[in-house]
């Protein structure tokens, strides 16, 4: 007598993977990538394949995501030191015989060609995360002094390549760990009087600050410009202003409803610089406007608030931690590109989430999306 097995339908084998997600979170996401689409397929419809290849790291970050997902936090802690390692030996290694394109050392050949400084976003915030989570109910001075020493070993490497960018989300991610781990305020407030003060003094001396052969010693010369530029971009309108300058001058064209889908003269007359990557916000801001602006900020807070409230209820101080930290590195990135994009920060390489093209900062935002979604999932699988 034969014996007949049903076979499982597709959903009976995918359903479990997804049971347990975070619905919110994944609706501020797929409402971004929409965003991101749209976008793309305008500022970069004459950039060859970018709006197709857009659309595929997309699928490649949902990818990792799903996989990432599936992994307890148990486990993500479990990997934080060996993460954190290969991450600081990497950047080592790119000090030592890194590649070196247009004036930077970032990246590093082993067999392909990768930016090892891209895992420390990650990989940073996990250790630390781990760190204070075995110091739990214990913790004191000197174990705020190792985090902030765990902190400064990758960001000091970061911007020895130079990569002020990818060094401040670094550093960002990491101060969210140890602020939420119970930093006191008395160790709080210091630096940032004296980084409030230290910025009144550079606006109201910017003139012999800026002037030509004036060396800063802590700042590289192109960061120097960087900063002189924010505080007054029409010095070099033609050069180092220029990307400013046209990204305000497409935002504010933009008026209140915008200049319809795919009419951003800015954007197709390609006054806009990396239009499609870094400025990508100054092309969709031309487009739909500051109506259209207020609806994707309202995108960006409701994923940062629901990634908060992710954290807030995770069920271990690590995945509280790291939750936080997932939830600033979102802040970190909107806040920066839109930032750099209409002129009140200077311009530096980071891109915004879900919007601008780039394969490994895709990555990083579906590995953080993974770890947020694992979080989630814990607590409610926990709960039932």
């Amino acid at each position: 007598m034969a014996i007949v097995f049903d076979q499982p339908s597709l959903w009976q084998r995918v359903g479990p993977m997804l049971r347990g997600f975070d619905l919110l979170l994944l609706l501020g996401v797929l409402l971004l990538a929409g965003a991101g689409l749209v976008a793309m397929y305008s500022s970069g419809y004459d950039h060859g394949t970018r709006f197709a290849d857009h659309g595929r790291n997309m699928l490649i970050a949902v990818g990792i995501m799903l996989v990432v997902a599936q992994v307890p936090p148990q486990r993500l802690m479990s990997m934080a030191v060996p993460l954190y390692g290969l991450g600081v030996a990497l950047l080592v290694a790119v000090a030592l015989f890194g590649i070196t394109k247009k004036g930077a050392q970032r990246w590093l050949n082993v067999g392909v060609v990768i930016q090892p400084s891209e895992l420390l976003k990650i990989a940073t915030p996990l250790m630390l995360a781990w760190w204070f989570h075995r110091r739990e109910g214990q913790t004191r001075a000197q174990d705020f002094a190792v985090a902030f020493v765990i902190l400064a070993l990758p960001v000091g490497l970061i911007m020895k390549q130079p990569d002020l960018g990818t060094a401040l989300l670094v550093m960002a991610s990491g101060l969210a760990v140890i602020f939420f781990a119970g930093l006191p305020w008395k160790l709080v407030l210091p630096p940032v009087l004296v980084a409030v003060a230290g910025i009144i003094l550079l606006v109201w001396n910017q003139d012999a600050l800026c002037a030509d052969g004036v060396d800063w010693t802590v700042l590289h010369e192109y960061q120097r410009q960087r900063v002189c530029t924010l505080l007054d971009p029409t010095r070099d309108p033609l050069g180092k202003g220029f990307h400013t300058l046209q990204g305000m001058i497409a935002i504010g064209s933009g008026g209140w409803e915008g200049k319809g889908f795919m009419q951003g003269t800015q954007t197709h007359l390609e006054f806009i610089p990396e239009r499609t990557t870094d400025f990508i916000f100054a092309a969709f801001s031309e487009e739909f406007g500051f109506r259209g602006n207020l609806v994707l900020m309202g995108c960006f807070v409701f994923l940062v608030l629901r990634a908060l409230m992710i954290a807030a209820v995770g069920p271990t101080l690590f995945a509280r931690l790291l939750g936080a930290a997932l939830a600033t590195i979102f802040f970190t990135y909107a806040f920066v590109n839109m930032g750099m994009v209409s002129g009140i920060l200077p311009v530096v390489g980071v891109p915004l989430p879900f919007i601008s093209y780039g394969g490994t900062a895709m990555v990083t935002l579906g590995l953080a999306l993974g770890m947020l979604l694992s979080i989630s999932r814990a607590k409610r699988l926990i709960q039932s």
